[in-house]
Protein backbone atom coordinates (compact mmCIF):
# COMPACT_ATOMS: atom_id res chain seq x y z
CA UNK A 1 0.00 0.00 0.00
CA UNK A 2 2.80 2.65 1.04
CA UNK A 3 5.20 1.48 -2.53
CA UNK A 4 1.91 2.47 -4.61
CA UNK A 5 1.26 5.78 -2.90
CA UNK A 6 4.61 6.12 -3.38
CA UNK A 7 4.77 5.68 -7.26
CA UNK A 8 1.73 7.92 -7.33
CA UNK A 9 3.47 10.83 -5.36
CA UNK A 10 6.18 10.49 -7.79
CA UNK A 11 3.99 10.52 -11.17
CA UNK A 12 2.78 13.62 -12.24
CA UNK A 13 -0.77 13.54 -13.54
CA UNK A 14 -1.37 14.27 -17.06
CA UNK A 15 2.10 15.07 -18.12
CA UNK A 16 5.25 13.24 -19.10
CA UNK A 17 8.05 12.48 -16.70
CA UNK A 18 10.86 14.68 -16.77
CA UNK A 19 8.49 18.01 -18.30
CA UNK A 20 10.37 21.06 -16.24
CA UNK A 21 13.04 21.05 -19.22
CA UNK A 22 10.81 22.96 -21.27
CA UNK A 23 11.05 25.75 -18.53
CA UNK A 24 14.35 25.82 -18.43
CA UNK A 25 14.71 25.79 -22.18
CA UNK A 26 12.30 28.32 -22.82
CA UNK A 27 14.64 30.88 -19.84
CA UNK A 28 17.76 29.72 -22.09
CA UNK A 29 15.99 31.11 -25.02
CA UNK A 30 15.10 34.07 -23.48
CA UNK A 31 18.92 34.77 -22.73
CA UNK A 32 20.01 34.47 -26.18
CA UNK A 33 17.07 36.84 -27.32
CA UNK A 34 18.77 39.61 -24.92
CA UNK A 35 21.39 38.87 -25.90
CA UNK A 36 21.10 39.20 -29.89
CA UNK A 37 19.26 42.19 -28.68
CA UNK A 38 21.88 43.79 -26.72
CA UNK A 39 24.20 43.21 -29.93
CA UNK A 40 22.11 44.65 -31.89
CA UNK A 41 21.89 47.99 -30.43
CA UNK A 42 25.51 48.08 -30.34
CA UNK A 43 26.10 47.18 -33.89
CA UNK A 44 23.51 50.18 -34.69
CA UNK A 45 25.98 53.10 -33.11
CA UNK A 46 26.47 55.39 -35.58
CA UNK A 47 29.32 55.17 -37.84
CA UNK A 48 30.34 59.25 -37.90
CA UNK A 49 30.74 58.86 -33.70
CA UNK A 50 33.38 56.20 -34.58
CA UNK A 51 35.13 58.12 -37.10
CA UNK A 52 35.00 60.82 -35.53
CA UNK A 53 36.99 59.83 -32.50
CA UNK A 54 39.34 57.58 -34.53
CA UNK A 55 40.07 60.55 -36.65
CA UNK A 56 40.82 62.83 -33.45
CA UNK A 57 43.00 59.61 -31.63
CA UNK A 58 45.10 59.86 -34.85
CA UNK A 59 45.69 63.39 -34.91
CA UNK A 60 46.35 63.97 -31.57
CA UNK A 61 49.18 61.07 -31.42
CA UNK A 62 50.52 60.76 -34.43
CA UNK A 63 53.58 61.88 -35.18
CA UNK A 64 53.38 63.19 -38.92
CA UNK A 65 51.49 66.36 -38.03
CA UNK A 66 53.81 68.48 -36.21
CA UNK A 67 53.37 67.49 -32.38
CA UNK A 68 49.46 67.70 -32.25
CA UNK A 69 48.31 67.38 -28.51
CA UNK A 70 45.41 66.48 -27.14
CA UNK A 71 42.77 69.55 -25.74
CA UNK A 72 40.73 69.68 -23.45
CA UNK A 73 36.46 70.46 -24.48
CA UNK A 74 33.51 68.49 -24.66
CA UNK A 75 34.23 68.02 -28.29
CA UNK A 76 35.84 64.67 -29.98
CA UNK A 77 36.54 66.97 -33.25
CA UNK A 78 35.16 69.29 -35.31
CA UNK A 79 31.82 68.17 -37.78
CA UNK A 80 33.21 67.53 -40.87
CA UNK A 81 31.34 67.59 -43.70
CA UNK A 82 32.40 63.94 -44.24
CA UNK A 83 31.06 63.40 -41.10
CA UNK A 84 27.52 63.94 -41.41
CA UNK A 85 24.49 63.56 -43.98
CA UNK A 86 25.88 64.14 -47.33
CA UNK A 87 22.32 64.81 -48.47
CA UNK A 88 21.68 68.15 -46.17
CA UNK A 89 21.99 71.00 -47.79
CA UNK A 90 23.95 72.30 -45.01
CA UNK A 91 26.70 69.45 -45.56
CA UNK A 92 26.94 71.21 -48.86
CA UNK A 93 27.34 74.71 -47.53
CA UNK A 94 30.01 73.03 -45.11
CA UNK A 95 32.35 71.99 -48.26
CA UNK A 96 31.90 75.05 -49.83
CA UNK A 97 32.74 77.19 -46.88
CA UNK A 98 36.18 74.82 -46.12
CA UNK A 99 37.37 75.37 -49.36
CA UNK A 100 36.65 79.06 -48.79
CA UNK A 101 38.92 79.25 -45.66
CA UNK A 102 41.49 77.00 -47.28
CA UNK A 103 42.06 79.54 -50.06
CA UNK A 104 42.02 82.67 -47.56
CA UNK A 105 44.58 84.39 -46.30
CA UNK A 106 42.70 84.64 -42.63
CA UNK A 107 42.55 80.27 -42.93
CA UNK A 108 44.16 80.31 -39.13
CA UNK A 109 41.38 83.31 -37.79
CA UNK A 110 38.32 81.04 -39.10
CA UNK A 111 36.41 77.64 -38.02
CA UNK A 112 33.33 76.07 -39.28
CA UNK A 113 31.65 74.17 -37.25
CA UNK A 114 27.48 72.58 -36.12
CA UNK A 115 25.23 73.85 -33.72
CA UNK A 116 21.98 73.21 -32.30
CA UNK A 117 20.99 75.93 -34.19
CA UNK A 118 22.58 75.11 -37.79
CA UNK A 119 26.12 75.66 -39.43
CA UNK A 120 28.17 78.45 -37.40
CA UNK A 121 31.40 80.37 -39.42
CA UNK A 122 33.56 81.91 -36.86
CA UNK A 123 35.87 84.62 -38.08
CA UNK A 124 38.42 86.27 -35.76
CA UNK A 125 38.16 90.25 -35.74
CA UNK A 126 41.26 90.65 -37.47
CA UNK A 127 40.20 89.14 -40.44
CA UNK A 128 37.32 91.48 -40.86
CA UNK A 129 38.36 95.03 -38.73
CA UNK A 130 41.23 96.81 -37.42
CA UNK A 131 41.40 97.14 -33.75
CA UNK A 132 38.52 98.70 -32.04
CA UNK A 133 36.72 99.93 -34.79
CA UNK A 134 33.69 98.43 -36.86
CA UNK A 135 34.00 100.00 -40.45
CA UNK A 136 35.16 96.29 -42.73
CA UNK A 137 38.65 96.62 -43.69
CA UNK A 138 39.60 96.44 -47.67
CA UNK A 139 41.43 93.19 -46.89
CA UNK A 140 38.00 91.29 -45.80
CA UNK A 141 36.28 92.06 -48.73
CA UNK A 142 37.14 89.28 -50.80
CA UNK A 143 36.26 86.85 -48.32
CA UNK A 144 33.08 88.29 -47.39
CA UNK A 145 32.79 88.54 -51.37
CA UNK A 146 32.63 84.50 -51.49
CA UNK A 147 30.98 84.21 -48.13
CA UNK A 148 27.89 86.19 -50.03
CA UNK A 149 27.68 84.49 -53.11
CA UNK A 150 27.28 81.04 -50.98
CA UNK A 151 24.36 83.09 -48.88
CA UNK A 152 22.81 84.41 -52.14
CA UNK A 153 22.75 80.71 -53.14
CA UNK A 154 20.93 79.35 -50.32
CA UNK A 155 17.69 79.78 -48.72
CA UNK A 156 18.51 79.74 -45.57
CA UNK A 157 18.23 82.16 -42.54
CA UNK A 158 21.57 84.14 -41.03
CA UNK A 159 22.52 85.59 -38.42
CA UNK A 160 25.26 87.65 -37.92
CA UNK A 161 26.61 87.71 -34.34
CA UNK A 162 29.02 90.24 -32.73
CA UNK A 163 31.79 89.27 -30.12
CA UNK A 164 34.28 90.50 -27.99
CA UNK A 165 36.73 90.27 -25.53
CA UNK A 166 36.20 91.62 -21.69
CA UNK A 167 38.65 94.44 -22.29
CA UNK A 168 36.25 97.62 -22.21
CA UNK A 169 35.96 100.58 -24.67
CA UNK A 170 35.04 104.06 -23.96
CA UNK A 171 35.15 106.20 -27.30
CA UNK A 172 32.70 108.67 -28.66
CA UNK A 173 31.08 106.06 -31.14
CA UNK A 174 31.25 103.01 -29.12
CA UNK A 175 30.99 104.03 -25.34
CA UNK A 176 31.18 99.98 -24.24
CA UNK A 177 31.40 97.00 -25.87
CA UNK A 178 28.08 96.34 -27.09
CA UNK A 179 28.06 99.18 -29.22
CA UNK A 180 30.89 97.88 -30.66
CA UNK A 181 29.99 94.41 -31.12
CA UNK A 182 26.13 95.28 -32.26
CA UNK A 183 27.80 98.05 -35.00
CA UNK A 184 30.39 95.42 -36.49
CA UNK A 185 27.32 92.53 -37.04
CA UNK A 186 25.19 95.07 -38.31
CA UNK A 187 28.41 96.65 -41.02
CA UNK A 188 28.15 92.93 -41.79
CA UNK A 189 24.73 92.77 -42.41
CA UNK A 190 25.19 95.81 -44.77
CA UNK A 191 27.53 94.81 -46.87
CA UNK A 192 25.34 91.38 -47.36
CA UNK A 193 22.40 93.48 -48.15
CA UNK A 194 23.17 96.45 -49.70
CA UNK A 195 26.09 95.56 -52.10
CA UNK A 196 25.02 92.20 -52.76
CA UNK A 197 21.21 92.32 -52.43
CA UNK A 198 20.58 89.72 -50.12
CA UNK A 199 17.19 89.49 -49.03
CA UNK A 200 16.70 91.62 -45.57
CA UNK A 201 14.28 89.70 -44.23
CA UNK A 202 16.77 86.64 -44.24
CA UNK A 203 19.16 88.58 -42.50
CA UNK A 204 19.81 89.41 -38.63
CA UNK A 205 22.59 90.81 -36.59
CA UNK A 206 23.06 91.13 -32.77
CA UNK A 207 25.79 91.77 -30.57
CA UNK A 208 27.00 89.94 -27.26
CA UNK A 209 29.63 92.27 -26.19
CA UNK A 210 32.22 89.85 -24.20
CA UNK A 211 29.36 88.01 -22.44
CA UNK A 212 29.42 84.79 -24.72
CA UNK A 213 33.07 84.28 -24.70
CA UNK A 214 34.97 80.97 -26.42
CA UNK A 215 37.49 81.06 -23.58
CA UNK A 216 38.45 82.21 -20.47
CA UNK A 217 39.61 85.95 -21.14
CA UNK A 218 42.91 85.75 -19.23
CA UNK A 219 45.58 85.56 -20.39
CA UNK A 220 45.51 87.61 -23.78
CA UNK A 221 46.66 85.20 -26.14
CA UNK A 222 43.62 83.28 -24.84
CA UNK A 223 41.31 86.26 -24.83
CA UNK A 224 41.87 87.29 -28.74
CA UNK A 225 39.52 84.17 -29.43
CA UNK A 226 36.44 86.03 -28.35
CA UNK A 227 36.91 88.65 -30.61
CA UNK A 228 34.78 87.76 -33.60
CA UNK A 229 31.84 87.30 -35.82
CA UNK A 230 30.23 84.66 -36.20
CA UNK A 231 27.80 84.16 -39.14
CA UNK A 232 24.97 81.12 -38.55
CA UNK A 233 23.25 79.56 -40.87
CA UNK A 234 19.96 78.80 -39.41
CA UNK A 235 18.20 74.86 -40.20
Amino acid sequence: MGKNNKKKFLKPSGDSPGGGWKIVYSGFILILLCFFIMLSSFATMEEAKVMRFVRSFANAVSIFPGGRKFESGMAVLPDSADIVDNKNELAKIFEKLEVLVGQSDFDDGTSISYSPEGLVMRLADYALFDLGVADISPEALPLLEKIAVIIANTSYFVRIEGHTDNLPIHTQQFPSNWELSTTRAVNVLRYFSEVHQISQQRLSAVGFAEFQPLVANDPAVRRSKNRRVEIIFIK
